[in-house]
């Protein structure tokens, strides 16, 4: 048995679909697939085009898991940790939630067989039954309040239309002493080093993404966070975040020093962000 997609997105505006489509696109062209080898690998996957940024995300998986997820578990002990994962994709942080015996509720945009909701049928065979998986915006977040112990912006949060207005609405459907938690999405030192970013984005877009540039830079998304900038936009919640620094490999590790070698702007870092909910 698999559990249906519990929410049809479709009345999204029209930008908001035209991306959600030609994202799908990009990341098939990218090399994602619904193969079950892959899947069932995620986040430690070995081989292929995406083994590389993967080798970087299964590190951030692993000190979510020690740092956040385990505490939490022995908090709400003998109760299940409930996971609401933002950013879901193809569920794969819902499938190892599940298999580490918590629950878990995957929430996307898209709901594609690529690399969106509609790929999580590839666990189905694993898991009885599937986690739910939910259709939605992140502003508008169809859960109760207060009813799961950790939102997770699974490399996601950058994709917010408004900071706050989606740190606030996560924050609503989280229990008192409950998690907000930030994973893999781009933070730099200085606003301007993030700026510097998303105008090279935009310069290079049409080589990037080709046919698909206008679709997927037509929406004002954050792009990318500071510290400060995260301490701003959660102003109001009652929320303090903290950083787990997470050790990546050694050619992730050493990008700043070669940023300034070759004269470049700071790379971002991912690590992962923590707040506990008031």
């Amino acid at each position: 048995m698999t559990h249906p997609i519990g929410l049809n997105a479709d009345g999204l505006p029209e930008r908001r679909r035209r991306f959600r489509s030609a994202y799908a696109v990009h990341r098939a062209r990218e090399g994602h697939c619904t193969a079950p080898t892959e899947l069932l690998s995620l986040p430690d996957l070995k081989t292929g085009p995406l083994a590389h940024q993967w080798s970087v995300r299964a590190r951030t998986y692993r000190r979510f898991v020690t740092a956040i997820l385990e505490q939490r578990s022995r908090q709400v002990a003998p109760a299940p940790v409930t996971v609401l994962d933002l950013g879901a994709g193809n569920g794969w942080l819902c499938y190892r939630v599940r298999l580490l015996g918590h629950r878990a509720v995957a929430l996307d945009l898209r709901t594609d067989p690529v690399d969106g909701l509609g790929a999580a049928r590839g666990y189905g065979a694993y898991l009885e039954p599937l986690f739910p998986r939910v259709a939605a915006a992140f502003e508008a977040i169809p859960v109760a309040d207060r009813s799961v112990d950790l939102a997770v912006f699974n490399a996601s949060l950058h994709y917010a239309l408004d900071l706050h207005d989606v740190l606030a609405e996560a924050a609503r459907v989280v229990v008192r002493g409950g998690r907000l938690v930030v994973l893999d999405s781009p933070f730099y030192r200085r606003p301007a080093s993030g700026e510097d970013m998303v105008a090279e984005k935009r310069r290079t877009a049409g080589k990037e993404f080709g046919d698909l540039a206008p679709d997927l830079t037509a929406l004002p998304f954050v792009e990318y966070l500071t510290r400060e900038r995260l301490a701003q936009h959660s102003a109001g919640l009652g929320i303090r975040w903290r950083r787990h620094r997470v050790h990546y490999p050694w050619w992730y590790e050493i990008r700043p020093v070669i940023a300034v070698l070759r004269r470049q702007r700071p790379p971002s870092r991912f690590d992962l962000w923590e707040a506990t909910v008031p």
